[in-house]
């Protein structure tokens, strides 16, 4: 039981499926996983959980993991059932949660399971959202928008290297630095790495339904993120294409999740409803400080000296807070998130941080950035919290970033800045001009 969420499981063949039910809504939603989540865990991702509850709010809302992923049986590393077969977990979560008829949201690897479902039984499903997926990944002679042998391959050798790592989800969702470490964890929890590459080695390499689009008659919603490395946008408006009367639409995010205005757009499609929206956008100045070497430290020192070292540093820090009105929006664990509602005021902060931290034997980095951010309770979101997180991981130790956006709107402030250059932020569209604080 996680928050309410009770698992429960449907043996399907020889193995048994994980699924959840929350919610007593009049329309029921089937969310078919993708691999790097796990139904329990999801609760847990701050970001994932509002989005759930919004769904369980609006529908009766069914969640499951498919055989060989998450909180489902596991399969032999090479014994990956056929995407008909999988299928199957679809059909035995419904009649065990005694649904006739639902909506189905799919995305990645199981939007082809997903649109297979909807052909072979149209009677029960109400609609058709797919997510950021595609009728069949690698390119063809009749298939040119395809990716290529050489790029799957790279993209198997990315994934066997950095699976269940904060390296891999800063590509996947680059706009959630504050969920990296924990959605690394739901991807351990989900499947090993050759589990992970076996499954999308099938994917990308043999699964292909372009054929079973034609067939598909009930009401379709496609939405694709858009800047993602991984699926391109051509995949989502090919699927719209070959969908008859499939609505298709853009999402301006570079993620891999299931966020905010994706979970109105769906349940207005799915309910004829758009709910009312909870989020506040406000421009804020956002800092990101974090000690240099904490690793390395924390292994010196032993637990006990690092975790007075910790207490001592977050000590300081906040006493620089007080004095600068920062509001602080959470720790990263040796590290602050803080916004400002000046961005004059969060340099001055962030040179106090270098010097008051110092004084205690620790080098710490910060990067500063103005933008509009996502409210979301005491937490902040949006890419203008990524972007200064990027800054912050270019700094050196000592150094205090800021963007050009910071620079501009302290003109007059008598702060100096030296010109770092251009810069590439990962994750972040563009080129970034950036700066160090002088003094």
């Amino acid at each position: 039981m996680v928050g309410g969420q009770q698992t429960r499981y449907v043996p399907v063949g020889d193995s048994d499926v994980a699924y959840q039910v929350v919610g007593d809504g009049p329309v029921d939603l089937l969310w078919a996983y993708n691999l790097g989540t796990q139904v329990d865990l999801v609760w847990d991702v701050p970001f994932l959980a509002k989005s759930l509850h919004q769904f369980s709010a609006a529908t009766r809302f069914i969640l499951l993991d498919r055989r060989g992923s998450g909180a489902s049986g596991r399969l032999p590393v090479n014994g990956i059932p056929t995407w008909e077969a999988l299928t199957e977990d679809i059909t035995a979560v419904l009649d065990a949660a005694g649904s006739r008829r639902t909506a189905i949201l799919a995305m990645l690897e199981t939007g082809p399971i997903a649109i297979l479902f909807a052909a072979m039984h149209p009677e029960r499903v109400s609609s058709l959202i797919l997510l950021t997926t595609t009728a069949r990944y690698s390119s063809a002679p009749d298939y040119p928008i395809g990716v290529s042998p050489n790029a799957i391959e790279d993209l198997m050798e990315l994934l066997i290297q950095t699976w269940g790592t904060e390296d891999l989800t800063q590509l996947a969702i680059p706009s959630r630095p504050e969920a990296h470490k924990q959605m690394a964890m739901v991807q351990r929890a989900s499947a090993t790495p050759r589990e992970a590459v076996s499954q999308f080695r099938y994917f990308t390499s043999m699964v292909d339904v372009r054929n079973v689009l034609p067939l598909i008659s009930v009401p379709t919603l496609v939405i694709h993120a858009k800047d993602n490395p991984f699926m391109p946008m051509s995949h989502g408006r090919y699927l719209a294409e070959h969908i008859a009367g499939a609505t298709f639409q853009e999402a301006e995010t570079p993620d891999l999740a299931v966020y905010e205005d994706v979970v109105a757009e769906v349940l207005e499609f799915v309910t004829g409803q758009r709910p009312a929206s909870d989020t506040d956008r406000i421009l804020t100045t956002v800092l990101f400080s974090d000690i240099v070497g904490s690793t390395e430290r924390a292994a010196e020192l032993g637990d006990r000296a690092w975790r007075a070292l910790l207490d001592a540093h977050d000590q300081a820090v906040r006493i620089q807070l007080g004095r600068f009105r920062g509001r602080e929006i959470k720790t990263t664990g040796d590290g602050f998130v803080v916004s400002f509602d000046g961005p004059a005021r969060a340099v001055r902060c962030a040179t106090a941080l270098v010097e008051s931290t110092r004084s205690l034997g620790i080098d710490i980095r910060t990067g500063i950035h103005t933008g509009e951010c996502e409210v979301r309770g005491d937490d902040l979101g949006g890419l203008a919290v990524h972007i200064a997180a990027r800054v912050g991981s270019l700094a050196a130790p000592g150094q205090v970033m800021v963007s050009s956006t910071v620079k501009d709107l302290v003109v007059g402030s008598g702060i100096g800045f030296n010109d770092r250059g251009e810069h590439v932020l990962k994750g972040v569209p563009g080129t970034w001009r950036l700066f160090t604080v002088v003094g």
